[in-house]
């Protein structure tokens, strides 16, 4: 399936709206998605890995059907628009802390407040099988994860909406020309 030509300038309207939506962190969801985005471009990820990071919890949108599972919601509204890579990525963040938590002494203790509570509510940390932790892109699902953990500082370097939606739009062009965006640089 080819990603969604229209979808970059649809984002720019979803990242907007995610500005003054709280989950009870330092910053709010916008701040949150562009420092985790500029997270990912640090560590000199591709950009469905920055857009993935970016948009990884894009499911608390206003603008994006909601069913209560934020990660679940993330993976069904990027998959279609930006291809199965970004929405396995932005959609396993939660699978990945479970994942941490049960098998990395001290992560747990590195979790904000808020994500300490929000693991309680999505199951604590069990249930991650190995559909999960044996896909081809759980390493870097675990990535994904350590820039979301280190995305929640007011004031942090971040990227701007700009830049996200120039991504999308390179992520997007790039399987139009049906080139793998993880084979393509920046």
């Amino acid at each position: 399936m080819l990603p969604d030509a229209n979808a970059p300038a649809e984002l720019d309207g979803v990242l907007r709206s995610l500005r003054g939506v709280w989950d009870e962190e330092a910053v709010d969801e916008l701040d949150h998605a562009l420092q985790a985005g500029w997270q990912a471009l640090r560590a000199s990820c591709d950009d469905e890995v920055v857009l993935a990071a970016a948009l990884h919890d894009v499911g608390h949108s206003p603008l994006v059907r909601s069913t209560g599972c934020h990660d679940t919601d993330a993976r069904t509204w990027l998959t279609p628009r930006f291809g199965e890579r970004v929405g396995w990525l932005a959609g396993s963040h939660v699978a990945a802390k479970k994942w941490l938590v049960a098998t990395e002494p001290g992560y747990g203790e590195g979790l904000s407040a808020t994500s300490i509570d929000s693991l309680a509510l999505q199951g604590g940390a069990s249930g991650v099988g190995p559909e999960w932790t044996t896909h081809r892109w759980w390493g870097e699902a675990l990535a994904l994860r350590r820039f979301d953990d280190a995305a929640k500082t007011p004031g942090a370097a971040a990227l701007t909406i700009d830049d996200v939606v120039a991504v999308a739009r390179r992520v997007v062009d790039a399987r139009a020309r049906g080139v793998d965006p993880s084979e393509e640089r920046r």
